[in-house]
């Protein structure tokens, strides 16, 4: 029994760790493409006539299915009944028709089609969506924002599927082993899809000098391609497994109607979903906007063309260093001798300053906000480790809910105060772009490991899937809710450079006010009902 043990594949770090990889690469393109048009929001204004309310509308519909037409839990039951195989390849086919639908919304092709004007005349009235104020499309929406939002619609239901599936392989993969680095591994990199997709939208979308939207999203087309593959391979990596071990899929129990009683009736649990919705609702919309927001904020005078911060292989050498800011970084929390754990971390922050430096000389807000998962991948370990060894999960909550409100404050008030500045403004950008990924790291690494101390062990899965439904309902209302708050309090501007932001920032920050409120609360229901959730998950 023995000798088949050591044949399998699990028992090969390199095999395990490869599996780990096609899984997170899948997850990467995911977030690669999920944000794709929003470093270009100035231009989809340009060059198709979005404004505010018409970008907001199309992000918010990515989540739209999964919120109203509950795909999320119709997207558990699935991974439930075909196991982890088929609902990754399923869920990576899914995204690949929604990332073509929304590149065809946005080329040259759909402009002046048969299509384009059926889309123009149609959808301005939704039944009972409208009438209960959460129709996806509204009268006046341009034809490319309203069949892109489809297509985003379908790509939602495929990315939401996608990560409940990767987080049931890796359990899969790594049961008994080290499963909290692999999932903190996953995290990085699906995080580092943020940031590629801040340097390469506009790098695609500018190539060439001519501009083409189109270009970008067919980059995030091509990356869903190779996503695809990546879960293919995994099939048949896994499919061994399976052959070897001679176990069946793992599977948790199915989502039951009767257990949304018993879960609803928590106290614990509302506090829990009310604060993630609170702060990914505060972080994720944020991010769909936050390029633009600094355009509006910052003076930035483009480099001349003929200048060697003007020429693309710049976006290149700029990339390859933030990958070294990240490997270097991540890789330093997992030496055992001081001289590597330093060297690393050294070598993480000359080339975090190198990276910082060429984003100010390349004047390009899309540069510099791409810092932004950063130094959560240098930290995320660190947190992770500590709530398992020292606790202190709610005042880790309490923490990040101060730092994000302090992060929006910031962008509201402090950072146009330094607009004629011209290096004044971008490192308050910088550093306060930094802590505010940072405090989302605190999210991952506290929230989510206080679930099982919060309600039942048998359904913890149903818990898990509610969760993620509230959450969905953020994602969907405030990228809509931001980008009619733009309009509303910035009328006649017609330069996507020229919007005051205050209003907006100002609605995250309550948010953040709100989720710090629930956070203080948490740990009163914990001292009173000795839940453990400044406890340590690993006793000593």
């Amino acid at each position: 029994m023995t000798e088949q043990i050591q044949k399998t594949l699990r028992d090969s770090a390199a095999m395990r760790w490869t599996a780990l990889l096609l899984l997170a690469m899948a997850m990467f393109c995911s977030y690669i493409f999920m944000d794709i048009l929003s470093p270009i929001k100035d231009l989809m204004q340009e060059t198709r006539g979005w404004d505010s309310t018409a970008f907001g509308t199309m992000q918010g519909s990515e989540v739209f299915l999964n919120v109203f037409v509950f795909f999320l839990i119709f997207a558990g039951i699935i991974l439930d009944k075909m196991g982890v195989r088929f609902t990754a390849i399923l869920s990576a086919a899914v995204m690949l028709v929604g990332a073509v639908i929304k590149w065809y919304a946005v080329t040259e092709s759909f402009m002046g089609s048969s299509l384009e004007v059926w889309f123009t005349n149609n959808l301005n009235y939704i039944p009972i969506f409208d009438e209960l104020g959460v129709s996806p499309f509204y009268a006046g929406m341009p034809a490319s924002a309203k069949f892109a939002a489809c297509g985003f619609m379908i790509f939602g239901c495929g990315c939401e599927m996608a990560g409940i599936t990767v987080s049931r392989g890796i359990v899969k993969w790594f049961k008994g082993r080290e499963m909290a680095l692999a999932m903190g591994s996953e995290m990085a990199l699906a995080r580092l899809g943020v940031a590629t997709c801040m340097i390469f939208s506009p790098f695609f979308a500018k190539l060439g000098g001519e501009v083409s939207v189109s270009r970008s999203v067919a980059f995030g087309v091509v990356l869903m391609c190779i996503a695809l593959m990546m879960t293919i391979v995994y099939f048949f990596m896994d499919k061994k497994l399976d052959a070897q071990t001679g176990e069946a899929e793992e599977k948790d129990d199915p989502f039951k109607v009767s257990d949304i009683g018993k879960i609803l009736s928590d106290a614990g649990f509302w506090i829990v979903a009310l604060l993630c919705v609170l702060y990914y609702s505060a972080i994720f919309p944020f991010q769909k906007y936050a390029v633009n927001m600094l355009q509006c904020n910052l003076s930035l005078t483009e480099p001349a063309s003929d200048s060697f911060w003007a020429q693309p292989d710049v976006t290149i050498v700029q990339y390859i260093i933030m990958l070294i800011v990240a490997a270097t970084g991540f890789a330093s929390n997992f030496q055992k001798k001081s001289a590597s754990k330093y060297g690393l971390l050294a070598i993480s922050i000359i080339a975090l300053v190198t990276y910082c430096y060429m984003g100010y000389m390349r004047q390009s807000a899309e540069s510099i906000f791409a810092v932004f998962p950063l130094l959560a991948v240098l930290i995320t370990p660190i947190l992770g480790s500590y709530v398992d060894h020292k606790g202190k999960a709610a005042s880790m909550l309490v923490l990040g809910s101060l730092l994000l409100i302090a992060c929006h404050l910031t962008f509201a008030f402090v950072l146009p105060q330094f607009k004629d500045s011209a290096v004044g403004g971008i490192v308050i950008a910088y550093i306060t772009i930094l802590v505010l990924g940072s405090s989302f790291s605190l999210v991952p690494a506290s929230l989510w490991p206080s679930v099982p101390k919060l309600v039942d062990a048998k359904v913890i899965g149903s818990a898990y899937a509610l969760i993620f439904w509230i959450q969905n309902i953020g994602l969907w209302l405030f990228p809509l809710l931001i980008g009619k708050v733009l309009d509303a309090t910035n009328p006649g501007v017609t330069d996507p450079t020229q919007f005051d932001y205050t209003a907006p920032l100002v609605m995250l920050a309550c948010l953040g006010v709100a989720a710090l409120l629930l956070g203080l609360l948490l740990k009163v229901v914990d001292r009173k009902k000795g839940l453990g959730l400044e406890e340590p998950n690993i006793k000593e």
